[in-house]
């Protein structure tokens, strides 16, 4: 039987063996017994943040030079886990936050506002830091501010990477922003939202933005649709309640498809044409389209 196979029992013992060398001062023990363990589906995490936390050999942040701890309420992390094609979900999931970090850097670029000379970033529906991390490393945990609607959420990424954070709510009317910031970004959450809040959270989510400052949301367009074969409406929109998160309402989260004049219309009415800055289609994970917006 592969090492990949081995009843729950072997790897709960795995990971109590490594464990109890840890208490034993047995680094180089412990980091064997735990990499076993990581390689294990039923204790992959917990193998993987025992070695994190301890700093052992084989640990990412080895690689990355960041915290690389994972929390275990992470939906994304457990979409990569759940997900066919991922053979190594942890180096897959910390890869992939790195990789928003280099599209975003990218795009900012192009609207001559780079993300090295941000002074202030609020990162909305920030989840469980995939982001938040490699965010963190590139400007300073200082210049950054992350907003979730899940409380467990906000509190991780305070507690690891030493951020303020914001607990969001499920009605963008009731949140409250202590300040504005020059770079408002938001991942992944207009792809999912109803019909009924899409608009009230681009207008919630502009309140927060600085004079001078960015607004970059993303959202399934048009090449997303085709690919999930999916029809849009007459006003170019598409929402089925159902997506990878546990942790919030599928009628308030769930997968949304836009068409590009979908979008216009929404920004044309709620803060005029000229505040969009750049549109990019297939930007983010050469899948959604990115929308910058500048407030003048």
């Amino acid at each position: 039987m592969s090492d990949t196979h081995q009843p729950p029992m072997a790897a709960d013992a795995l990971l109590q063996r490594g464990q109890r060398l840890l208490q034993a001062g047995d680094r180089a023990g412990a980091a064997a017994a735990l990499q076993q363990a990581r390689a294990l589906p039923a204790t992959r995490l917990a193998a993987h943040n025992l070695i994190e936390q301890h700093a052992l050999e084989g640990a990412f942040a080895q690689m990355f030079g960041l915290d690389c701890r994972i929390a275990p309420g992470d939906d994304i992390f457990h979409f990569f886990a759940g997900h066919p094609t991922s053979n190594n979900p942890l180096r897959d999931y910390l890869a992939d936050g790195w990789r928003t970090l280099a599209e975003l850097m990218l795009l900012l670029e192009q609207v001559r506002q780079p993300l090295l000379q941000t002074g202030s970033v609020l990162e909305f529906a920030s989840g469980h830091g995939r982001f938040t991390r490699h965010l963190v490393k590139a400007i300073g945990a200082e210049r950054v501010t992350v907003s979730d609607v899940v409380r467990d959420a906000v509190a991780f990424s305070q507690s690891t990477f030493g951020v303020p954070g914001l607990v969001s709510h499920a009605q963008p009317e009731a949140v409250r922003w202590p300040r504005t910031y020059e770079l408002v970004f938001v991942l992944s959450l207009f792809s999912h939202l109803p019909r009924g809040s899409w608009s009230r959270w681009l207008a919630r989510l502009w309140d927060a933005v600085a004079p001078g400052g960015l607004l970059v949301f993303s959202t399934h367009g048009v090449e997303a649709a085709r690919r999930a074969g999916v029809a849009l409406d007459d006003s170019g929109y598409f929402f089925a309640a159902s997506s990878e998160s546990n942790a919030i309402d599928a009628q308030e989260y769930g997968t949304a498809f836009t068409s590009e004049a979908f979008v216009r219309q929404q920004v044309g009415a709620l803060m005029g044409e000229a505040a969009l800055a750049h549109f990019a289609p297939v930007w983010f994970w050469n899948h959604q389209d990115a929308w910058v917006l500048r407030r003048r």
